[in-house]
């Protein structure tokens, strides 16, 4: 009885104009302990040597579990559709893309 009434019940989520947007992050960086994953995403920027953390999200381990296995499903779903995601084997640190600046 009580599933039933889980299902009809839709839930209301609210996209404030700040948070449309969204953050760009190319690196995520996810630390993990027994009752809790953390996930701080950042954005690194070519030949600067600092950066900074963009959003971090802390979860439990089931959701971050499930947080895994919703990106595999659209992971799969977008290679399926536009080819696979070829993913470089190595990236040094700093990020160095295209010609450096010379003055």
């Amino acid at each position: 009885m009580q599933e039933d009434q889980q299902q009809g019940q839709q839930l209301n989520i609210e996209l404030t104009e700040e948070m449309a947007d969204g953050q760009y992050a190319n690196l995520a960086i996810v630390n993990s302990s027994f009752a809790e994953f953390v996930i701080d995403f950042i954005n690194v920027m070519p030949n600067v040597p600092k950066a900074k953390v963009k959003s971090r999200m802390v979860m439990s381990p089931l959701h971050a579990k499930r947080l895994m296995l919703a990106l595999i499903d659209n992971v799969k779903r977008f290679e399926a559709a536009n080819g696979v995601i070829k993913d470089q084997e190595s990236v040094g640190m700093p990020f160095t893309v295209g010609q450096t600046g010379q003055a």
